[in-house]
């Protein structure tokens, strides 16, 4: 099958031996999206202008100082801080102390969104604020993709097939996506093919990583103080992995020019 752009970053996760292929492509998505902000595209003013309502939540904001690029930081808070400080004079504009018991209620009757119009409060507000972040979006919209792209690949690329099911499998996170991709996507006759052949493929990687957890625990034991580590030197962090997905042991991403 002639690779188009997801099925070749599809094919290079199946491929890097990863106890998860979507945690290695998320992780990759994740830095190409730093990257990019913290390039020079914090100069454009389309890209500035929409990270600076949208803002970032507080894992990419840490990222984002981990990486570096000191002025690419300072131009996107800039902006950022001018944007929260305007809004915030408007919304407490239209704040009225001792009202927030009866604004709540009139909220959930109107069903309103948490646009910061009318009688909003600041607290909602300040609230919705939270929900949202540049490079979470950004991401999400893209894994949607690679999710559609992975059930195409099951009934249209035999070799990524084979691949899959000789693969160490999903974390239980990303294992989750999956099978909610496939029950929506797949037609009856491919769910009664692939679901089952996902689920032994999960069942059998977590007997393995169990087995190596099990093993480090036992390399504790000062009778076995002289027997082979087999594959359980890192069995800790690939647990960690297998359970709710990431990498724990990775280095902080940093600017690498």
């Amino acid at each position: 099958m002639k690779e188009k752009l997801y099925t070749i970053e599809l094919n290079d996760a199946i491929k890097a031996g990863d106890e998860c292929l979507f945690c290695w492509l998320e992780r990759k998505l994740e830095q190409e999206n730093l990257e990019f902000v913290l390039g020079s595209s914090y100069m454009e003013d389309d890209i500035r202008a929409e990270t600076s309502q949208k803002g970032f939540c507080r894992h990419h904001t840490k990222m984002m100082y981990d990486y570096g690029n000191s002025l690419g930081n300072a131009w996107i808070l800039k902006s950022r801080l001018e944007y929260l400080n305007q809004e915030l004079k408007k919304q407490m504009a239209h704040y009225v102390p001792g009202k927030r018991s009866n604004f709540l209620e009139r909220f959930k009757k109107s069903e309103r969104t948490l646009s910061g119009e009318g009688t909003a409060m600041a607290e909602t507000w300040l609230r919705s604020e939270e929900t949202h972040c540049y490079v979470c979006e950004r991401m999400r919209k893209i894994y949607e993709r690679m999710l559609d792209t992975f059930v195409y690949m099951l009934h249209s690329d035999p070799e990524f097939c084979r691949l899959l099911l000789e693969s160490k499998g999903f974390c239980i996170h990303h294992f989750g996506d999956v099978l909610k991709i496939c029950e929506e996507k797949l037609k009856p006759q491919q769910k009664q093919e692939w679901i089952p052949k996902l689920a032994k493929l999960m069942e059998r990687n977590l007997d393995r990583v169990q087995e190596d957890i099990e093993w480090l625990i036992e390399k504790y034991d000062y009778r076995n103080k002289d027997a082979d580590w087999r594959q359980s030197r890192d069995a800790v962090q690939r647990t960690m992995q297998k359970t709710v997905g990431g990498y724990p042991a990775d280095p902080v991403f940093q600017c690498r020019k």
